[in-house]
Parts: structure tokens; C-alpha cells; sequence
């Protein structure tokens, strides 16, 4: 299947112009690291610097919240601090899944504008 992927690859390299066969390189599969530095690019990425500042925050709150929850003696300040850990771990998690669910969305575009320009190679070709 690699071999077959690598042809095809090299086939529409050689259809293209030399700007396109650029971008199509471009647009080649990102390991985490690079995924994650794309998420702080583009138009959106002072959401990304904020969401990672309030994941921050939100995570130093629930220590603090389950430091204070193993010295407090009464069930009433358990609970409050134990609800309190939880809800800070929990805004955690959702903050962490929507950078993830982003990460997702720029793959998918990747692939898509991939398949696009292989779908324009075969109709210029024909």
C-alpha cells in the first residue's frame, strides 16, 4: 500500500506546475509536534494563547483545590473542596479537547485540499 500511495504521490507531482507541486508539499502529513505548532498560527491564534493561559490557570486551581481538600477535618469543606478539584479538573479536560478537536479540523483540511489538487492533476490530464 506504501509503494502504491508513493506512485500516486509521484504522479501527481509530475502533473502539476512547479507552484502547485510546492504547496502539495506543503500540505504533507505533521507529526504532533509540528500539529501542535499549527494551532498558534493563523487568524485564531490569540484564541489558542488564551485557552492554554486559562488550561494553566484552571490546572493550578485544582491543586490548590486538592491541597486544601487533604487538610481540611469537616465533610462540608470536603465537599467544597473535593466539587472544587473537580470542577477545575473537568474545565481542564474540555479546554484540552477543544485544542485537540482543532488539531482534527486542521488535518482534515490538510487532506482535503490534498485530495483537491490530486482531483484538479487528473482532470487537467484527461
Amino acid at each position: 500500500m506504501k509503494t502504491n500511495m508513493e506512485d500516486i504521490d509521484k504522479l501527481i507531482k509530475e502533473t502539476l506546475t512547479q507552484e502547485e507541486a510546492k504547496f502539495y508539499d506543503e500540505l504533507e502529513e505533521q507529526n504532533l509536534f509540528q500539529m501542535i505548532g499549527g494551532l498558534f498560527q493563523g487568524k485564531n491564534k490569540w484564541i489558542m494563547y488564551m485557552m492554554n493561559f486559562m488550561t494553566l490557570v484552571f490546572f493550578a486551581l485544582f491543586i490548590y483545590c486538592v491541597i486544601q481538600f487533604f487538610d481540611v477535618e469537616t465533610t462540608k469543606e470536603l465537599l467544597k473542596w473535593g466539587i472544587g478539584s473537580l470542577v477545575f479538573l473537568l474545565g481542564t479536560s474540555m479546554l484540552k479537547i477543544f485544542a485537540w478537536m482543532q488539531m482534527d479540523r486542521k488535518a482534515l483540511i490538510r487532506e482535503l485540499k490534498r485530495l483537491e489538487l490530486q482531483i484538479s492533476s487528473l482532470a487537467s490530464k484527461n
